[in-house]
């Protein structure tokens, strides 16, 4: 059995590699699998620890990577006007924080019950006029307080196709279900994405001189706008972050959309829509990301941090044994060491929830 193995599967696959190494058709350096690519991220110049504020702006994508770099306790700020998809809307976004404009009533519109903001994500929308300036403008300040001291910023580009409104030719960030007669759809040019964005971090790079700006390409797809204007609009967007990225020394691009199309092709690291990331699609783009990203002396931390939030989400089938009480002080105690090592992270909602499960015992 022994030899009729080695003849007819390990000899034929050590063939295969030879041979695919003679074609120069081996996979990507980094990896150790000749069946499959892999896309060289590298390792930034920059690396993120737990002194390393940032903040990320952008689509869906910007919303799941930065969400979860929060959940790790990480000091970052995500999406302070909401989800955004366009560059422009994005642009002005970040323009607004380098200025810290303050929203004003006049600012806010009236519509389906809701006020709102062209600015906004209808996340913030409320209704009562009052509770959505304050929300607004209490995020504003929070992220401009940020992104003067954030050592990244990461720009995630969801569409080069944006909503433009008739009434004042401002492109929106969204359209809040107002009638599409209201607007315009038209399709940026990388030319006046390049050119906009050149001025922008021209002045971010003022206002923090020791900012390093991660742009990042949504591998999510647009299909509302059919396959080849997705593609159109995706191909839009990576001529201006190449551009941007040949154009400053303080910009980058981290390689998410090719991940996805090279590394994540079968459908199952998607939704049911087909289109969107699933949860294992994301982990591992989350773990690409690490790799590129977080210092390696920062990892024992967040292996920590991971092992308590899982700690904290098991449920035991018996949770009044006397084991399940020494689990949960030990859970304490890790929380404890934690926010002493990093002393910018917040678990007091964590150590109040284990704190009511300790207290079922009396």
């Amino acid at each position: 059995m022994l030899i009729l193995l080695c003849k007819y599967l390990i000899l034929p696959l050590i063939s295969i590699i030879a041979k695919l190494k003679r074609i120069g058709m081996e996979n990507k350096p980094g990896s150790e699998d000749p069946f499959r690519l892999v896309v060289d991220v590298g390792e930034s110049s920059s690396l993120m620890d737990y002194n390393t504020p940032s903040l990320w702006i952008g689509s869906c994508f910007t919303e799941n990577i930065g969400s979860y770099i929060q959940e790790l306790r990480f000091p970052a700020g995500v999406n302070p006007f909401g989800v955004l998809y366009n560059p422009e809307s994005i642009r002005q976004s970040l323009m607004i924080l380098a200025e810290e404009k303050e929203f004003t009533a006049g600012d806010l519109r009236f519509g389906n019950e809701l006020w709102y903001s062209f600015s906004h994500h209808t996340s913030f929308s409320h209704t009562d006029r009052d509770t959505c300036l304050q929300n607004i403008n209490g995020s504003v300040e929070r992220a401009s307080m940020l992104l003067r001291k954030a050592r990244f910023l990461f720009l995630t580009f969801g569409t080069g196709r944006a909503y433009r409104l008739k009434e004042t030719g401002q492109i929106v960030s969204n359209c809040h279900k107002l009638p599409h007669s209201m607007f315009d759809h038209e399709l940026l040019s990388a030319g006046e994405i390049t050119a906009s964005y050149t001025a922008l971090i021209s002045k971010l790079s003022e206002i923090n001189p020791g900012i390093n700006i991660v742009l990042t390409l949504s591998p999510v797809r647009h299909w509302k706008d059919g396959p080849t204007g997705n593609l159109v609009s995706k191909s839009v967007l990576m001529v201006s972050i190449a551009g941007l990225a040949e154009r400053f020394d303080n910009v980058s691009y981290f390689p998410a959309y090719e991940i996805v199309m090279d590394e994540l092709r079968d459908y199952r690291f998607y939704e049911e829509d087909m289109i969107h990331i699933n949860r294992a699609g994301a982990g591992y783009i989350r773990k690409r990301f690490m790799e590129c990203f977080v210092d390696p002396e920062a990892l024992p931390l967040v292996k920590e941090i991971t092992a308590i939030l899982q700690g904290i989400g098991h449920r035991p089938f018996n949770p009044s044994t006397e084991s399940h009480r020494r689990f949960l002080r030990s859970l304490l105690d890790r929380i404890d060491r934690f926010e002493k090592a990093v002393p910018s992270a917040d678990l007091s909602a964590e150590r109040e929830e284990v704190m009511q499960r300790v207290g079922i015992f009396g």
